[in-house]
């Protein structure tokens, strides 16, 4: 699975952004498929996750209520709307996918994870 992430950019705080995440190959329904982002000088941190239906999310609490994970596995394409962008979401957000059978799993743990995308880069400007 390749995955390719794009819709970063500079916003004002306050400002909204949707990540798209385009994967390659026919079954892109086995994964689940989540956000993380790493800021400077920073770890690689969890942001959001989605199980392979879409039926199952999870977020970290610092974006919890202003950011929304989604699919659409007609178009092989996972999303993240952020709203209500804080400097601190400033970052580069990577998507990544996770092959699992559970219908419901959305894991939090990166290392769980198999692909990584490139990453795309978000910068909130207060």
């Amino acid at each position: 699975v390749q995955l390719q992430a794009s819709g970063g950019g500079l916003v004002h705080t306050g400002g909204s952004l949707r990540l798209s995440c385009a994967a390659s190959g026919r079954t892109f329904s086995r994964y689940a498929m989540g956000w993380f982002r790493q800021a400077p000088g920073k770890e690689r941190e969890f942001v959001a996750a989605i199980s392979r239906s879409g039926g199952s999310t999870n977020y970290a609490d610092s974006v919890k209520g202003r950011f929304t994970i989604s699919r659409d596995n007609a178009k092989n394409t996972v999303y993240l709307q952020m709203n209500s962008l804080k400097p601190e979401d400033t970052a580069v957000y990577y998507c990544a996918a996770n092959f699992v059978l559970a219908p419901a799993i959305a894991t939090t743990v990166g290392r769980e994870y198999d692909y990584w995308g490139q990453g795309t880069q978000v910068t909130v400007s207060s």
